[in-house]
């Protein structure tokens, strides 16, 4: 069962490393704690979105979620995976990276018929850069 989440908190935590994410060469890293927060509330707003266990997405080494409807994965290597890294990963979540070109550039990993599904929930928030 996924963890409650409330959107609003989820929007903060992204907003509050938002221009980070949009422009990671012009500005400073945001501290741990907030990056965290942001990558794994946002993950669990995917998770809540999208119910289901056929996709498995991947934020090491914050976050790892289950969701779209679909077969249940229980043991093993699930047959759909997502993995990216943080900073890909709240690009794509405020919309300052399409998904597709992520896969293309290397920074998605899609593996699985299924993967390629979590692009219809992306971005969670429209706050570009």
């Amino acid at each position: 069962m996924a963890k409650k989440i409330d959107p609003l908190a989820a929007r903060r935590a992204v907003e509050a490393v938002r221009e980070w994410a949009c422009d990671p060469e012009g500005t400073p890293a945001p501290p741990r704690a907030e990056l965290a927060a942001a990558v794994r509330q946002s993950a669990r707003l995917l998770e809540h979105s999208a119910p289901g266990h056929s996709v498995e997405v991947r934020v090491p080494p914050f976050v790892a979620v289950q969701c779209i409807e679909g077969p249940r994965h229980t043991r093993g290597t699930p047959p759909n995976v997502v993995e990216t890294n943080a900073l890909t990963w709240l690009r794509l979540v405020v919309g300052a990276e399409e998904y597709e070109a992520a896969v293309r550039n290397n920074r998605v990993e899609a593996s699985g018929a299924r993967a390629g599904e979590v692009a219809r929930w992306l971005p969670l928030f429209r706050l570009g850069g």
